[in-house]
């Protein structure tokens, strides 16, 4: 995919244009779902270890549903799905459109099988390249939007299809990899340096031509205090720290519902950390080994990124600071995304400015997933994709390893519930700055 990250200077927006045509775009993002998959076997597509976690073939024909029921339901002449009960198999929250099986019971179904769900995803690809092939230029003008919709859509279930891929791996005694590991040299932490940022009233939220989801709008002023907001995301060594001062035992760090889950869960240490003959090791999708502490620490809930920071004596950006940060010149737009095809968090090399803002790790704000003022969700079903979840979750930034790199941009608002940890997140530090420096 030709896709670079660049810096709109009048806006301040990270922008990944795309230099292909619709029919292109559309092949190569579904291309790349296939790829993601080419390592597994038979038997992984359809396990699933937890109400989170989705089959890596319903990931497959979820997505393709998709473009069936929002594009080719309307626009393509005479299509037929190749089973009337896909639509209540595959879809996954859209009420409007009509029932579903229930999301925890996905992993009982043994058909369609993985075979059926390939020919599946052949029959939607053949009559969408078919209408865009017949479509006249006002045809074209329309269903554009929804086609990259539906990849960007897709681009965010490539990103759960890999998380979801390693939780199921990891509950595996054999310790499957996803794929070999890589060769890279042993890192070294580099120092955590404070950016500071001052105070003033700032624009937030998109402001571009370019595909955003409608949470990203309306662009809007906000009043931001003088803040610092730290160079790199946390490593997991200086995690390590704060899981051996006792951390997660420790009162008063926590925030009350974080206290309950930890002991209601056992948590004592981030997802898919295990004590090995003393030493901590991990599980990544490149197998199970020894914790590398110069890499950002991933797969931690707000709780534990909230008590990490207060132990710290920092706190969590606001989303509104961390988008005014990554939108300035200080911040690197380098990082590891799933284009790199390394699927973790890598090392920072220490350059100047703000690293890792995209890539290698989600991270956790302070911020609830709410809706900027004067926002309404689109009509009809489409609607739902996002607005109905402004309740309960909290808003994370930047991307992850798992990530395609052009698919995020510095007003791209993630969310999830604060218990979530399955996913590629981390830490990223801030704090109150007495007159900013930028």
């Amino acid at each position: 995919m030709t896709a670079t990250l660049q810096r709109d200077a009048g806006s301040g927006i990270v922008e990944f244009p795309l230099e292909e045509t619709l029919a292109q775009r559309y092949q190569t993002v579904r291309a790349f779902t296939h790829q993601l998959c080419e390592t597994l076997e038979t038997e992984d597509y359809v396990v699933q270890t937890m109400p989170d976690v989705s089959p890596t073939k319903w990931h497959l024909a979820h997505t393709s549903w998709f473009f069936e029921a929002f594009l080719l339901d309307r626009y393509a002449d005479n299509y037929t799905s190749p089973h009337p009960q896909y639509s209540f198999l595959f879809n996954s929250y859209y009420v409007q459109i009509g029932e579903r099986f229930h999301r925890p019971h996905r992993g009982l179904l043994s058909r369609p099988t993985v075979r059926d769900i390939y020919a599946y995803r052949e029959h939607v690809d053949a009559a969408v390249m078919e209408l865009i092939d017949g479509a006249d230029a006002a045809l074209l003008r329309e269903i554009e939007p929804i086609i990259t919709l539906g990849l960007n859509h897709e681009q965010q279930h490539q990103e759960l299809l890999l998380t979801d891929i390693k939780h199921v791996l990891s509950v595996n005694p054999l310790r499957p990899a996803f794929l070999p590991a890589p060769d890279f040299p042993q890192a070294e932490t580099v120092p955590l340096r404070w950016l500071e940022f001052k105070a003033g009233l700032r624009e937030i939220g998109y402001e571009g031509s370019g595909f955003f989801y409608d949470n990203e709008g309306p662009r809007h002023q906000r009043f931001i205090h003088d803040f610092a907001l730290a160079s790199r995301a946390v490593t997991c060594g200086e995690y390590l720290r704060f899981i051996e001062d006792d951390g997660y035992r420790r009162a008063e760090l926590w925030l009350s519902d974080g206290a309950a889950t930890v002991e209601a869960e056992g948590w004592q240490a981030p997802l898919y950390w295990e004590k090995v003959d003393g030493v901590w090791h991990h599980f990544t999708l490149h197998g199970f080994g020894p914790v590398d502490m110069a890499q950002p620490v991933v797969h931690v809930s707000l709780y534990e990124a909230d008590a990490y920071a207060r132990w710290a004596g920092a706190r969590l950006a606001g989303e509104d600071e961390w988008e005014v940060a990554a939108a300035s010149d200080a911040a690197s737009l380098e990082g590891h995304f799933a284009d790199d095809g390394v699927y973790h968090p890598r090392a920072t090399e220490g350059k100047q400015g703000l690293q890792q803002m995209f890539g290698d790790v989600w991270e956790w704000t302070r911020s609830a997933y709410a809706p900027y003022p004067g926002y309404t969700p689109p009509p009809g079903a489409v609607g739902e994709y996002n607005g109905k979840f402004m309740s309960s979750q909290v808003v994370l930034r930047g991307g992850s390893c798992a990530t395609t790199r052009n698919h995020v941009r510095s007003t791209y608002r993630n969310f999830f519930p604060p218990h979530s940890r399955w996913q590629f997140i981390g830490i990223r530090l801030a704090k109150d700055a007495e007159g900013g420096g930028r």
